[in-house]
């Protein structure tokens, strides 16, 4: 855990409960150990939307359907969200989750290895939400900057690996050492790209937040 454990515990108590089918797919993903952002991340999240209100948002790695679920509640009604995934079993079990929440109409989501399908995306998003694979980071930031319109949010999650990226690549096992060598070049790349104004907090396992420049 990367902040002190004390105090991620006293913020999580002070959460409130989201809607019932929130709920029930948040504790259906822990019992099954779907990865599912954490709940300080996911208060961050819902903050930024609700002070950003895009109207168009990318999320790459649908996972059980929680996250792009929980953006839709705090977007704006006509908000429309378009998530990638290519994992079958989970692409399953999101589609069933966003037709129980009633949000099929809102919420796309695109079957397919991410990358391909973000080269083959036009048109500009106002939010991009950075949940994948992390390994892959750094060979989707190309095309997610093209997609991502001027002012636009780029929010990227578990960019500090539990903390391992902290750390020499000597000092993390050796069969994690591809990850945290592509993480930190994806790191210093959105901390060094003109193009993106980024800022990295130490906040659930780690969250990059970047804005495009106008």
């Amino acid at each position: 855990m990367i902040a002190e454990e004390r105090a991620v515990t006293y913020i999580r108590s002070l959460e409130t409960e989201e809607c019932q089918v929130l709920e029930e797919v948040e504790r259906e993903a822990l019992e099954n150990r779907v990865p599912i952002i954490r709940k300080e991340t996911q208060s961050f999240l819902k903050t930024l939307i609700s002070l950003q209100r895009p109207e168009k948002i990318l999320e790459i790695g649908t996972g059980s359907g929680f996250s792009a679920l929980l953006m839709c509640e705090y977007a704006p009604a006509k908000c429309r969200v378009m998530t990638i995934e290519n994992y079958e079993k989970r692409i399953a079990a999101a589609k069933e989750n966003f037709r129980r929440a009633g949000r099929e109409e809102q919420i796309t989501l695109v079957e397919g290895d991410a990358l391909e399908v973000l080269g083959s995306l036009e048109g500009t998003f106002d939010f991009v939400f950075m949940d994948a694979a992390k390994a892959q980071y750094i060979y989707y930031l190309p095309e997610v900057l093209r997609l991502l319109g001027d002012g636009g949010v780029l929010v990227s999650d578990n960019v500090l690996q539990g903390g391992d990226v902290l750390e020499s690549r000597f000092a993390v096992e050796r069969r994690d050492r591809t990850i945290h060598a592509r993480m930190r070049e994806y790191l210093y790349e959105l901390k060094h790209n003109d193009a993106l104004v980024t800022s990295i907090l130490p906040l659930g396992d780690g969250v990059a937040v970047s804005v495009k420049r106008g």
